[in-house]
């Protein structure tokens, strides 16, 4: 997605989990989205889904009204406690940020 302010910007993050810690992870993306929940207007979806098969696997899509909006997402206290404490219970992660060409979206529909 360019990051034109304005724009909608999203990302897709695929997280593998350390064996064991699914579920101490998923308390802590919990936690994380009530927070987002209660202050983040600007965050229009952060979703954590499982992946069926692969129990370890959890995947984000994260959509912002605009690249400020995820900057903003970025330095909230909940968001950065999240950053730092998911390192201990990961074993990797994978970001794409993503560039809408087309599609139904709350933009455009």
């Amino acid at each position: 997605m360019r990051q034109d302010s304005g724009r909608p910007f999203a990302l897709v993050v695929r997280f593998t989990v350390r064996p064991g810690s699914e579920e101490a992870f998923d308390d802590l993306v919990a936690a994380t989205a009530v927070g987002i929940r209660e202050r983040e207007a600007g965050t229009l979806v952060y979703a954590c889904h499982r992946v069926e098969g692969a129990p370890r696997q959890r995947i984000f899509y994260e959509l912002y009204a605009d690249k400020d909006a995820f900057n903003a997402h970025e330095s909230q206290e909940h968001t950065r406690y999240f950053l730092e404490a998911r390192e201990a219970l990961l074993e990797a992660t994978e970001v794409d940020f993503l560039d809408l060409q087309n599609g139904k979206t709350p933009f455009n529909a």
